[in-house]
């Protein structure tokens, strides 16, 4: 989902249109929509075909007694082009979808026994926790990384590493081949890029889905779970909504990463819809040890008392500990029905009272100075004197926005609870202290 950004650092870009039909959480129409973004896309943002014409490499699934191999093989460029899917036109949505839902399958039991799990995004925040979660419960965890210098953590936690930059729709199927099921957690996650990093971040989050998607159907994957974000419900204005709720497209994007990330939610949504058997996780503002986000920043500055200013403070957001995440992601894994989503959101405050949290479980007071919404506004047109060409973007996804979900399914079907605000940060700050003191 988006998050507001000290505005400091951001960037200007092109208004960009989705043709997009808008949807649910879950897929609901037998024909769904295509997503469709009128910004040019570079060589790196285009699709690999989902069977390209080049041989399958001759690669073969680490065994399990070989936790901590490493699997380097040459990287083919992604050089074919999927065809770019037509726009449909669409009828203005209403908050809740009045379209039948296509039947839900039965929720899966766990698999006794060790099992053999594919993960995307393995090296990333959210990723490395889930794989922590599998792997203290004794699975088998393949997880394809783009560089394997960066992945010792996993190495250490026994993972079957391989080099892969997800480019190659045969070459990622191989190594999906006999798993138990695949967890799609890779992804791109920033607000205020400039222009020309717009094509990376389509290609990291739809063309990427796209791919992940096609060599699991192409290795007959039996279970997928899709990381989403409630980013897709948009703005939700004060409301709190659930899985069903729909937003209106015609309202447009609050930004790059938005109507990304909502396009590759499209993709998916499509794929279960045509039968893949996809479960869907929907986070929301993820926070915890190792958070490199924004958010994640400010809250470790206001408990330090060296937050310089406060800004885009209204902004409404559902805090979640990145341990919650994780567990809830693997309980989807193991009991979530398939063509179902789950919304992973912890509680609800605005920005501004879960920065006082932090800072009163430092010891520390909030800054004075505090800048309203309606200055950043004004400053959007000289943003770039300040070190920001794309601060309108950053307003745009903050000022007087809320992203609220209700977690309520998750906790019936799944038994998943997330921890308080306050309990979670001082969990963070405590580990972030142990570590400090271990590298002293």
């Amino acid at each position: 989902m988006t998050e507001p950004k000290q505005p400091a650092r951001r960037s200007r870009g092109a208004t960009t249109k989705s043709a997009a039909k808008p949807s649910s959480a879950e897929p609901a129409s037998a024909k769904p929509a295509a997503t469709r973004t009128t910004a040019a896309k570079p060589a790196a943002a285009k699709l690999a075909s989902a069977k390209p014409a080049t041989a399958k490499p001759a690669a073969a699934k680490p065994a399990a007694a070989k936790p901590a191999s490493v699997t380097r093989a040459p990287v083919k460029p992604a050089t074919a082009k999927s065809a770019t899917p037509k726009a449909s036109t669409v009828k203005p949505a209403t908050a809740k979808s009045a379209t039948p839902k296509p039947k839900v399958a039965e929720p899966v039991p766990a698999t006794s026994g060790p099992r053999t799990i594919w993960i995307s995004g393995a090296s990333g925040f959210i990723g490395t926790a889930v794989v922590r979660v599998l792997r203290t419960r004794g699975d088998t965890v393949i997880a394809p990384v783009r560089d394997v210098r960066r992945a010792q953590d996993l190495i250490d936690m026994g993972v079957t590493v391989l080099e892969d930059d997800l480019l190659d729709v045969d070459r990622i199927a191989v190594s999906m081949r006999d798993v138990d099921a695949v967890i799609h957690a890779a992804g791109s996650y920033r607000v205020g890029i400039s222009r020309g990093e717009r094509g990376a971040m389509w290609d990291a989050n739809i063309g990427t889905t796209t791919r992940v998607l096609d060599a699991a159907e192409a290795a007959r994957a039996p279970r997928i779970v899709y990381v989403s974000t409630v980013g897709v419900f948009g703005n939700t204005k004060g409301q709190v909504v659930d899985e069903t709720y729909r937003r209106n497209v015609r309202e447009g994007f609050l930004g790059w990463y938005d109507e990304t990330k909502f396009g590759a939610h499209e993709v998916a949504a499509q794929r279960a819809h045509a039968g893949a058997p996809i479960v869907f996780v929907m986070p929301s503002q993820v926070y915890g040890p190792g958070d490199h986000s924004s958010i994640g920043a400010q809250l470790a500055l206001a408990h330090a008392g060296k937050l310089p200013y406060r800004a885009l403070e209204g902004v409404g957001l559902g805090f979640v500990h990145v341990e919650d995440v994780a567990a809830g992601i693997v309980a989807a894994l193991d009991t979530g029905a398939t063509g179902r989503s789950y919304v992973l959101s912890g509680p609800r405050h605005r920005l501004g009272e879960a920065l006082a949290v932090a800072a009163r479980l430092g010891g520390r007071r909030l800054p004075r100075v505090a800048l309203p919404d309606g200055a950043l506004r004004l400053m959007v047109p000289v943003g770039r004197l300040i070190g920001q060409p794309n601060l309108r973007e950053v307003v745009s996804s903050s000022a007087g926005v809320t992203y609220w979900a209700s977690n309520e399914r998750a906790a019936r079907e799944l038994g998943w609870r997330p921890r308080e605000l306050e309990d979670g940060l001082r969990d963070t700050f405590e580990a972030l202290a142990d570590r400090a003191y271990t590298r002293s």
